[in-house]
């Protein structure tokens, strides 16, 4: 069978290859010379802890499974199993903390509530006041700048991957051909369109209502440490942004501590991780409404560095970039991917959200097997 994928971000690229390890021909094309968007653009996090329990959570442990498998056979994807700690401050956001604990999926997402020195024992690197930390052992991270280019390397020594970089695709012909820019056809069995937050053109033609959303983040990333990160970290302001955290014990931090004005502006959490580099990736802040701006904010960016350091009780290493990215969320926030037929032999998947790093290889496996690959 020959499989042609649209979009060689790592939910594209996912799909290719499980297409691939199934024995089977792909032709990947990109509209970029390599993926530009979401896919590059985040924490490369593998981030089991805050998942909603069922269908999300299976697939998050399924993906995780997925991506220390593919990591031993690709190590230039940067995967590494090193959990994350949750720094909590104070009574209300420990008893959050303790609550997730209690949770019957606690056990699988490998959860622990620890102490400020156990904390320490794990990530030598807090030196700053906290009261203890939810650790998460299920966690896990890689390189997203290098991923994607590290998997087409290793697709590409199969002899049966065609990657084609620069060309968009315009329209879909028939049943399961492609027309892209360039005005060249190409023919397959299945055809896989996975466009990221490219919502418009051949998209919106195919599925004019397509119930997915477009969010927008900023994030920065640090000049080396100096020191290992060994573990990712979050602050308290997490347990208000993922499903998992939702409790009796929320609801009364909320009302107890409202967020820093910034924080609730730009409906803000921490998130930071190591790069392979000693840099350190921060953010993020979510924004809904459309049309977004065009340029990034500093005030974000002010509080996000105030956090880090109240942690890490150091300054933070030198900003050496920042920018801003764009993904596709389903509308209905509980489903983990938007996956609908777009024609016969053409399918559509998206929308994954902030999951896409996390979730795409147990997705496109999950294509792969509602296809009959």
């Amino acid at each position: 069978m020959r499989v042609i994928v649209v979009g060689a971000g790592v939910l594209g690229t996912l799909h290719a290859w499980h297409a691939v390890e199934r024995g089977h021909e792909v032709l990947h094309i990109e509209r970029e010379t390599e993926a530009r968007g979401a896919s590059v653009r985040n924490f490369g996090q593998i981030w089991v802890s805050g998942r909603a329990g069922g269908e999300e959570l299976a697939t998050a442990l399924r993906a995780r499974e997925l991506w220390e498998g593919i990591g031993a056979r690709v190590p230039g994807i940067g995967f590494r199993a090193i959990g994350s700690l949750t720094v909590v401050k104070n009574d209300a956001e420990r008893a959050v903390a303790e609550a997730a604990t209690r949770r019957p999926d606690a056990a699988a997402r490998g959860y622990e509530l620890l102490d400020a020195d156990r904390a320490r024992a794990l990530n030598p690197a807090l030196r700053g006041e906290f009261a203890g930390a939810l650790w998460c052992e299920r966690d896990a991270a890689v390189e997203p700048r290098v991923a994607q280019r590290a998997l087409k390397a290793e697709l590409l020594e199969s002899g049966r991957y065609t990657y084609l970089g620069g060309r968009e695709v315009r329209e879909v012909v028939g049943e399961r051909a492609v027309r892209d820019d360039h005005g060249d056809l190409h023919h397959g069995d299945a055809v896989i369109l996975c466009t990221g937050a490219w919502l418009g053109g051949l998209v919106r033609e195919l599925i004019p209502d397509l119930p997915v959303r477009r969010v927008r983040l900023q994030m920065m990333q640090t000049d080396p440490l100096g020191e290992p990160l060994t573990t990712s970290v979050a602050d308290a302001d997490s347990f208000r942004y993922y499903p998992a955290y939702a409790s009796d014990a929320l609801e009364a931090m909320a009302a107890a501590q409202p967020q820093t004005p910034t924080a609730a502006a730009h409906k803000m959490q921490l998130l930071m991780v190591q790069r392979a580099d000693g840099g350190l990736t921060i953010g993020d802040t979510h924004e809904y409404g459309t049309p977004f701006a065009f340029d990034t904010v500093e005030e974000p960016y002010e509080h996000l560095t105030g956090v880090v350091e109240s942690i890490l009780g150091r300054p933070l290493p030198r900003i050496r970039h920042r920018w801003a990215g764009v993904y596709a969320q389903c509308t209905d926030t509980s489903r983990v991917v938007h996956r609908q037929q777009a024609r016969d032999g053409v399918w559509l998947v998206t929308g994954p959200g902030g999951r896409g790093m996390t979730c795409s290889p147990a997705i496109a496996e999950q294509t792969a097997n509602e296809l009959g690959w």
